[in-house]
């Protein structure tokens, strides 16, 4: 075992990573378990045409939901945080995240942390031309505090303001939909 080490070490190779994790399993003991961490996903750079459209999409504030590890994409305000997507703009293109549905409109996943109790609510509208209202699916299940899923529905591309409400609590934001289908 040490000569393999050290073989792939002088080689200048490297062998991906493994997480080991152990857990106790009642009636069998200590069972060990490891898998190889999945590369992040990375983001296509959109064209400057794109991301200099005069949208004026919210910069996350990195405020983060309690309980939750730090990230670069939360925004929220002490009672309501959500994760924006990268350059403030939601891309929607074959084999990516979201789906268009039957009447042409895009739906994306949104997720959602309440830090007071109620149903979560949310509303939009399109900054930048004539469109019918954003709608939202919020699905039951969730509790009245805490994580919640969403999927929201953009009827067109374009520069949208979002607002979630829970109780008197809201959270407000611009995003930008772009489709490449």
């Amino acid at each position: 075992m040490v000569l393999a080490i050290l073989m792939v070490a002088c080689s200048g190779e490297s062998e991906p990573e493994v997480a080991a994790t152990a857990t106790l399993v009642a009636g069998v003991g200590l069972v060990e378990r490891t898998s190889t961490p999945q590369p992040a996903p990375t983001w296509t750079p959109l064209p400057a045409s794109i991301l200099n459209d005069g949208c004026p999409v919210t910069e996350a504030n990195g405020a983060t939901p309690p309980g939750e590890d730090y990230g670069a994409s939360h925004h929220g305000n002490g009672s309501i945080w959500t994760g924006l997507y990268p350059d403030g703009t939601v891309v929607f293109e074959p084999g990516g995240p979201g789906s268009v549905e039957a009447d042409g409109a895009l739906s994306m996943k949104f997720f959602w942390w309440r830090g007071v109790d109620g149903a979560l609510l949310i509303s939009g509208h399109r900054l930048d031309g004539d469109a019918p209202p954003l709608r939202a699916s919020i699905p039951d299940g969730y509790g009245n505090r805490g994580f919640q899923a969403s999927a929201l529905i953009f009827p067109t591309p374009g520069c949208w303001e979002v607002t979630a409400r829970v109780g008197e609590a809201s959270l407000t934001f611009v995003t930008r939909g772009v489709s490449f289908y």
